[in-house]
């Protein structure tokens, strides 16, 4: 689905802090949308977090920087870090070329999927109106 211009797959979920997740059974891919990427303008440094480490639904669990900001990242789901993206650390071309695919941060072991239901879908319109809102508070760094 396209909000804005900007992709939103209907198969991920998403939060309010602009991240996404894709379910494959108990485990939760998670990244940054689209949008995210483009107000960062450029990620340049990527903190990835150590599979093996629990996390919580809604608390920082690794962070990324941008030229003019430190963006705290919470976990969209609680459980053990399975596999995180090590390429980032050397490399975050991926979360700014393609953040939807390559540019995956970690994969969650969920101790409950039943979290994924204080997330978003990108059909629900509650989420597409806080979009639209977002596009607008951020409409000067958007160009």
């Amino acid at each position: 689905m396209q909000i804005g211009g900007y992709s939103f797959p209907d198969d991920l979920y998403y939060d309010k802090n602009h991240g996404w997740a894709k379910v494959d059974g108990n485990v939760v891919t998670q990244g940054v949308t689209e949008f995210a990427q483009k107000i960062s303008k450029e990620i340049v440094y990527v903190e990835v977090p150590r599979a093996g480490r629990t996390v919580e639904q809604g608390k920082t669990f690794m962070s990324m920087e941008s030229g003019k900001w430190v963006g705290r990242i919470a976990a969209m789901v609680g459980g053990t870090i399975s596999e995180a993206n090590e390429e980032l650390e050397w490399d975050v071309a991926p979360i700014n070329d393609d953040p939807l695919g390559e540019g995956w941060l970690a994969k969650i072991e969920a101790s409950d999927v039943g979290e994924l239901d204080n997330l978003a879908k990108a059909s629900d319109a509650e989420f597409k109106s806080f979009i639209e809102s977002e596009i607008e508070k951020y409409k000067d760094i958007l160009g």
